[in-house]
């Protein structure tokens, strides 16, 4: 028999959407935001010669650049204020996640609830600053250097230039971080998910686009298309499976007698997800990877020998970029997940409350079983992201489609719309469940 949650979330309809006030409010804040995000996606860098700027990129958009400008959501082609997109406050995010590690303060002000987290975040965001202001001069460089067919990217350069063009990403970037935290707060679903999975999605019409026009000029086999869009219907059924995916260890609760009545003696489960760490891994491999090629990339054209070989090697498709790539989502996968559930602690917790699994003693016992589990889910869920990430990466570098809806891209717009749908229904059962208190209140009054 169905539980009541369930009944309840299979009686939601158009009906009860029109009817959530606070729902309808939050989604079209959410809406509004990322209509800013985009827009502020085409406003350019001072001092940037757009067409020159247009032309460099076409040139130089596979690999690196071009994985960076699907997450920007084209800003980085057109050099815009949000270039930098959200990217460092995720790098700023992974290093605090890292330092926690190892530094007993803040693993302190991890435990310490609230203003704990109150103190890190603002940790965060000083680190986002240095890292923007750090890949913004990086980029300011790169672009005195670029020149195209037309001439310069840059009209005038010198100080000056460097100077506007760190401040214009560094606010773009600090920018997008509170807009960010306004849609967590006050509107539907993650904020900083939702703006990259903004730019992937604005960015899909072009590249669709991009890969028909090779199939209609012959540049392309229809067939290649055709199986290209199957292996993303096929990677999207996958890639819901697998989230939706779950490990769910019994446990019990024993009896007990308060006064006359007995309590206890149910069963529950403890859900452990296939894929504990989520989208995480990918982005920040990705972030991790984009954060000294960008600068590299910008310079390679004018730089050292060796710096260009650097950059050709880290193409994408290229045997080092794979490697590197699911190095960084396999260390991800088992360090988050770390990061996000403690054995000790849930052992712990059970232990509190009474509760064991069946055939395991509680305490240590409970915490080694929990880790031993955990180790080999998050062993196949690294298997699946790897293999989910790469997989398309090969066959576009293999075929040179300019079509950037990856694996990585898929992974995050997947998730991420699972994720606010799951929270859109959330808000509409306690709206349902609100009114039927209200109805139940009403009715006591009467009697």
């Amino acid at each position: 028999m169905a539980s009541a949650a369930e009944q309840l979330a299979a009686n939601i309809n158009f009906g009860a959407f029109a009817k959530a006030t606070e729902l309808k409010r939050r989604i079209w804040f959410t809406l509004g935001a990322l209509i800013i995000y985009r827009l502020g996606t085409y406003i350019p860098v001072p001092g940037i010669d757009a067409e020159i700027m247009g032309e460099v990129f076409r040139q130089n958009q596979g690999g690196i650049l071009g994985m960076f400008d699907m997450f920007a959501g084209g800003a980085l082609g057109r050099m815009t204020i949000f270039a930098l997109n959200i990217m460092p406050y995720i790098s700023a995010a992974i290093i605090m996640q890292l330092m926690t590690t190892v530094s007993p303060h803040l693993e302190q002000l991890k435990k310490e609830g609230e203003s704990g987290r109150k103190r890190m975040n603002q940790y965060t965001r000083y680190g986002t600053v240095f890292l923007a202001a750090l890949q913004g001069y990086g980029i300011a460089v790169g672009l005195e250097g670029m020149t195209g067919p037309s001439g310069s990217v840059v009209i005038e350069p010198g100080l000056f230039f460097r100077a506007t063009t760190v401040i214009t990403l560094v606010g773009g970037t600090i920018f997008l971080m509170w807009l960010g935290e306004q849609i967590t707060a006050r509107g539907v679903g993650n904020g900083i998910s939702l703006i990259i999975f903004a730019g992937i999605v604005a960015e899909l019409p072009r590249a669709l686009a991009s890969t028909l026009e090779l199939g209609r000029t012959g540049a392309l086999s229809i067939f290649i298309i055709l199986f290209l869009m199957i292996l993303v219907v096929g990677v999207i059924t996958f890639i819901v499976f697998i989230e939706r995916a779950q490990r769910r260890i019994v446990v019990q609760y024993p009896k007990r007698q308060v006064g006359s009545r007995m309590f206890g003696g149910e069963n529950s489960h403890l859900p452990l997800k296939l894929n504990t760490a989520g989208v995480i891994p990918p982005i920040f491999a990705s972030s991790l990877l984009l954060l000294p090629m960008t600068v590299a990339n910008f310079g390679a054209a004018g730089g050292p020998e060796w710096l260009t070989t650097v950059t050709a090697y880290l193409g994408r498709g290229q045997p080092l970029y794979l490697l590197f790539y699911t190095a960084g989502i396999v260390f991800f996968c088992f360090f988050y997940t770390a990061v996000v559930f403690n054995p000790a602690d849930t052992a712990d917790n059970l232990k509190k409350h009474g509760g064991f699994i069946p055939g395991v003693r509680p305490g240590n016992n409970t915490a080694e079983y929990l880790d031993h589990i955990l180790t080999r889910l998050t062993a196949v869920g690294a298997l699946y992201l790897t293999a989910v990430c790469l997989l398309p990466e090969i066959l576009i570098s293999r075929w040179a489609v300019p079509f950037y809806f990856g694996g990585t891209s898929l992974l995050i717009v997947v998730t991420v719309t699972m994720d606010t749908i799951a929270q859109v229904q959330s808000h509409l059962l306690a709206h349902q469940y609100e009114g039927l208190i209200k109805k139940s209140r009403l009715r006591g009054r009467h009697r």
